[in-house]
C-alpha cells in the first residue's frame, strides 16, 4: 500500500474572529470559545496584539511555553502560526503602496523601503517563533510585483515577467533560509492578488527559489474554484509541495451579465464568492481522500469567509463538517482476507515461467 495519511483536526484561523469583545479579544478567552464549538486546534494571527506578541515570541522561549500552556488549559493546540499581512509586504507594486500601508506599524507607512524591511524582519521574526512553539508549518502570502500585469493590455513588454518573479524569489530565499533553520516549512496561501495565484505560478517561483525545501503550498480550494483550476489535480501535482490546508468554501454562478471578473461588484453580487462550509461547490470529499491519499498529516484548518452567513453559524457549523470529513486511515487493505502468503515459486507457477 502506499503511505496513507492521517489529517488533524479540526482546527480554525483566528483571524476572522478576533476583537475588540469578549471572548475574541484575548488568546486564553477566544481558545476556549473554539474548544466550545469542537476545534482541536488554533492558528494564529501573529499581527494581531490581542492575541499574540511576535517579537515578544521570537525572543522568549519561556514566552511561548506560556502561550503554549494558555492553549493547552483550553484543550486546544497550535497549527500554525499565520503572516499573511507581513507576507504580502515582502512585496509590493507601486500601484497598490497606499491601500497596503495599513497592513504596516504606522512607522514604516508611506515608505515602501522601510515598509518592505519590516516585512522581510516579521517573517525572519516568525521563524523563531515557530521554533519556539515547536511547529512544523507556516502560513503566509508570497506578496506581488507582477500581479498588475496579469491581463496582458497593454501587451507586457518581454521579461517583465520573468524579472519580478526573479525578485520575488530573490526576496524570499533567506527567509526560507531562515524557517529551515528553524525546521519548519513555509506554505503560501496561492491566491488572486498575489503573484503566487496557482499551480503554474509556484512553478515559476519555485523554480527561481532553487526548489527550496522550506517552499510550498497552504491549500486552499476556494481560491482555485473561483479561478476554475481542477483543484483535485492540483493535489495530484503538487501533494508534496502541500505543507498545510485551508478548508473553505465557495461558488461560482457565471451568468450572461459575469463571469470570473464579476464586474466590480460587492461579494453578495459576485458570480464566484467565498461561502461556509458546506454552502458552496467545493468537493470536500474528494479533497480529503485525495490528501489522505498522498499521505497529509497535517492540520485541516477552517478559515471561515462567506458573503451571507454570520460567523458564529460559520464556526459553529465548521468544526463538525470537517470532523465528519476527517479519514481515519487503514493499516490494511480490505481484500487482504482473500490473499495469501507471498511465494516467489509459487508466483512463476502463476505465470507460466519455468
Amino acid at each position: 500500500m502506499s503511505k496513507l495519511g492521517t489529517i488533524k483536526g479540526p482546527g480554525i484561523f483566528l483571524a476572522q474572529f478576533a476583537g475588540d469583545a469578549a471572548p475574541f479579544n484575548s488568546l486564553k478567552d477566544i481558545a476556549k470559545w473554539a474548544h466550545g464549538h469542537g476545534y482541536k486546534g488554533i492558528q494564529i494571527p501573529t499581527w494581531d496584539g490581542r492575541l499574540f506578541d511576535l517579537e515578544r515570541a521570537a525572543t522568549s522561549k519561556t514566552y511561548c511555553d506560556e502561550i503554549k500552556g494558555i492553549c493547552a488549559e483550553q484543550n486546544v493546540a497550535i497549527t500554525e502560526l499565520s503572516t499573511h499581512l507581513q507576507g504580502q509586504l515582502v512585496a509590493v507594486h507601486p500601484a497598490y503602496d497606499q491601500g497596503f500601508d495599513g497592513f504596516a506599524v504606522p512607522a514604516v507607512r508611506n515608505n515602501p523601503k522601510a515598509r518592505q524591511e519590516w516585512a522581510v524582519n516579521q517573517m525572519m521574526l516568525a521563524a523563531k517563533a515557530s521554533r519556539h512553539l515547536g511547529l512544523e508549518a507556516h502560513v503566509t502570502f508570497s506578496g506581488a510585483l507582477a500581479w498588475p500585469y496579469l491581463y496582458p493590455w497593454p501587451p507586457r513588454p518581454p521579461g517583465l515577467v520573468e524579472a519580478a518573479f526573479d525578485e520575488l524569489a530573490r526576496r524570499w530565499i533567506p527567509i526560507f533560509n531562515a524557517f529551515d533553520e528553524a525546521g519548519c516549512n513555509v506554505g503560501f496561501e496561492l491566491h488572486p492578488g498575489e503573484d503566487l495565484h496557482d499551480g503554474i505560478t509556484f512553478e515559476m517561483f519555485l523554480e527561481r527559489a532553487k526548489n527550496h525545501p522550506r517552499c510550498g503550498i497552504n491549500y486552499d480550494p476556494s481560491h482555485f474554484l473561483l479561478q476554475q483550476l481542477d483543484y483535485l489535480q492540483f493535489i495530484d501535482l503538487y501533494h508534496e509541495r502541500i505543507f498545510a490546508f485551508h478548508v473553505k468554501d465557495a461558488e461560482f454562478n457565471p451568468s450572461g451579465r459575469m463571469g470570473v471578473y464579476s464586474g466590480f461588484q460587492n461579494w453578495v453580487e459576485r458570480a464566484g464568492r467565498f461561502r461556509s462550509l458546506g454552502d458552496g461547490q467545493v468537493d470536500f470529499n474528494g479533497i480529503f481522500s485525495r490528501l489522505t491519499q498522498y499521505g497529509y498529516s497535517g492540520w485541516a484548518v477552517l478559515e471561515w469567509e462567506c458573503a451571507l452567513k454570520h460567523p458564529e453559524a460559520g464556526a459553529a457549523e465548521g468544526a463538525p463538517f470537517i470532523a465528519s470529513h476527517l479519514i481515519p486511515v487503514t493499516e490494511h487493505s480490505f481484500d487482504d482476507f482473500a490473499g495469501g502468503q507471498g511465494d516467489a515459486a509459487a508466483n512463476r507457477r502463476m505465470l507460466g515461467i519455468g
